[in-house]
């Protein structure tokens, strides 16, 4: 269960007098981690920075080790190799850097605007060229800071728009940086302009930290600063939530509507706490534009709950929720329902309530579920913000056509339960596929689905946009990816199949689905793609793999239903499974595959 503590907000000093003992808890909880190597390059001292980032990573299921460079020698790793580097392999690479590692860089007055710009691009040129030589050596994500502002400025307010200032050059080199993380894949900003503005610079810039230990930031800013690279970093490995469920008497509105009539509720322009609701509301809404979805969880009636949802002055409406749970059960046991109707685990969800009792009867009960303080509708928005629960590092189509997808899955219940025979029912959705090899468009996608789906996948192997890249172009691995459509709308990029070729023989790799298209016989469709493309190679047979996961359970007899033997199982529950690929017939019977290919 993840600990309050680590929640923003936090009290950083208390944090860093603690680290030891958070981090024994942490550990002690027995909870199973996904193990991640990170590389921290530092143009500073960076003891504390990986310490503080593995207490939070751990509160997010991920299970560090860090090799971390000499004082100051970001650089020389990064362009001049280094055997315990290389030996280290890392999962990812951290460059933590700071305005002070500029100081060399900056311009002088007597300068002309040529050659500070020349100045300027010999500067940037120098992260460029650092950022390419890693990602052609080490093939894997990069996370770069951009720069706080200088403590002082010299020019006073000229300073941010004169070619010789130094808050200009920070803009400038801080707009370069953005500019490469848009056009490059696996390439991450960590904002630390935003931070370091946030916590106030006058209270980050401590020089004496500097020159004592030689820490870029304040003592008490370092768990700050940390945290916010871990969002990153959980979201690249796909421990973001999905779900924001929401209370609704004073979260959504003030006052109680069962008790104060719609018209007695507090939510538009009227007073000052009237428009925090409003603003809270146009923020949560905006939420879905990132695929975020939201459902309502609350002690109403349900007819309520629905007038206050559509009080004019309000911004959400009952559409805008996927799954509205407003009764007198305990919200433990709503989320749960909520969750299994959105074939969801738990722990995808984030809790608001302002009710302390409420907060804590769900932290309390299911492990895994986020629960935030919303002690003050002012705050709300700040609360969910800077706790980062939905981290974007990756946004594709799919994502934003998330909430569409589940509302039509709802529909599709709704249709199935007017059938008495599922096959028929299936074959009514009128669903269609395409199943075929990595295209570049929908990269970003399956490297996404191959870092959070954990449900329906049956190794678990978690692939960076570069290793996906590489595995679909090195004429060994047979690589497969299926689009679903029905008569409700499109499902997106849903499965995953990655098998190596090895003599006669595909090895899985991977295969993985979303859970969203369960009980479809997609599952089936794949892999009469996959035997039809093993057979044009001139393969024998198939070998699968299963490794038991907490959550992979549902898919320990996947190769059994679709045909395979087992060949093998060890005392940890590992299987491996054959299929001979002579005298295979298909097994999909209900979709349509590569229709347009036809």
């Amino acid at each position: 269960m993840p600990l309050a503590s680590l929640m923003y907000p936090f009290d950083g000093k208390e944090l860093l007098e603690n680290k030891k003992s958070l981090r024994r808890e942490l550990l002690a909880s027995g909870e199973k981690r996904i193990p991640k190597r990170i590389a921290v390059l530092g143009g500073s001292t960076t003891n504390d920075f990986c310490k503080m980032m593995e207490i939070f990573l751990l509160n997010e299921g991920i299970e560090p080790t860090f090799y971390q460079s000499e004082y100051a020698q970001f650089w020389q790793d990064a362009m001049f190799g280094n055997p315990e580097l290389d030996d280290f392999h890392p999962d990812l690479i951290y460059l933590h850097t700071s305005f002070r590692n500029l100081q060399n860089d900056l311009p002088e007055m007597g300068q002309s605007e040529e050659e500070v710009d020349r100045a300027f691009t010999a500067a940037y040129g120098r992260y460029e060229s650092m950022w390419k030589r890693l990602r052609e050596v080490y093939h894997c994500p990069i996370i770069q800071n951009n720069f706080e502002f200088p403590g002082y400025r010299l020019l006073g307010n000229r300073d941010c728009w004169d070619p010789h200032g130094a808050v200009r050059f920070v803009n400038r080199m801080n707009e370069a940086f953005a500019s490469y993380a848009a056009r490059e894949d696996s390439f991450y900003v960590n904002d630390i302009q935003y931070v370091s503005a946030c916590f106030g610079l006058d209270r980050w810039l401590d020089d004496s930290v500097w020159y004592l230990y030689k820490y870029a930031c304040a003592l008490e800013a370092i768990p700050v600063w940390a945290f916010n690279t871990t969002r990153i970093i959980k979201s690249l490995f796909g421990r973001n939530k999905k779900v924001l469920a929401l209370d609704l008497d004073n979260t959504l509105w003030g006052g109680v509507v069962g008790d104060d009539g719609v018209d007695g509720i507090e939510i538009g322009e009227e007073t000052a706490t009237a428009e925090s609701f409003r603003a809270f509301q146009t923020y949560v809404k905006k939420q879905k534009s990132i695929g975020v979805m939201l459902t309502v969880a609350s002690k109403n009636d349900l007819q309520n709950a629905l007038d206050g949802l559509n009080h004019p002055d309000g911004v959400l409406r009952p559409e805008d929720f996927i799954v509205i749970k407003a009764d007198w059960e305990n919200k433990d046991r709503n989320l749960m329902l909520t969750a299994a109707q959105m074939d969801l685990g738990v722990d995808s969800f984030v809790f608001a309530d302002d009710n302390p009792t409420e907060r804590a009867l769900v932290a309390g009960s299911i492990p895994g579920v986020a629960v935030p303080e919303m002690t003050s509708p002012d705050d709300y928005i700040r609360t969910l913000d800077r706790n980062g629960y939905f981290e974007v590092t990756v946004f594709s189509a799919d994502d934003a056509k998330r909430n569409e997808m589940y509302r039509a899955n709802a529909e599709r219940a709704e249709l199935a339960l007017t059938f008495g025979d599922y096959t028929e029912y299936l074959r009514s959705l009128d669903m269609r596929a395409d199943i075929l090899p990595f295209p570049e468009v929908y990269l970003a996608r399956i490297t996404q689905l191959t870092n959070k789906s954990n449900q329906f996948n049956l190794t678990t192997r978690r692939y960076t946009e570069e290793e996906i890249r590489a595995v679909s172009s090195d004429g060994q691995h047979i690589c497969l990816y299926g689009k679903l459509w029905d008569r409700f709308g499109d499902n997106g990029v849903v499965s995953v199949v990655i098998g190596r070729i090895e003599g006669d023989a595909l090895h899985m790799e991977l295969w993985l689905m979303s859970c969203r298209v369960l009980k479809k016989d997609m599952e089936f469709a794949m892999l009469d793609t996959l035997v039809k493309q093993a057979k044009e190679k001139g393969l024998s047979r198939i070998v699968g793999y299963y490794f038991p996961t907490a959550k992979n359970g549902m898919v320990k007899e996947l190769y059994a239903k679709f045909g395979f033997a087992k060949t093998s199982e060890d005392e940890a529950g590992n299987t491996v499974w054959e299929l001979p690929l002579k005298g295979y017939e298909e097994q999909n019977h209900v979709i349509r595959v590569n229709a347009s290919e036809s």
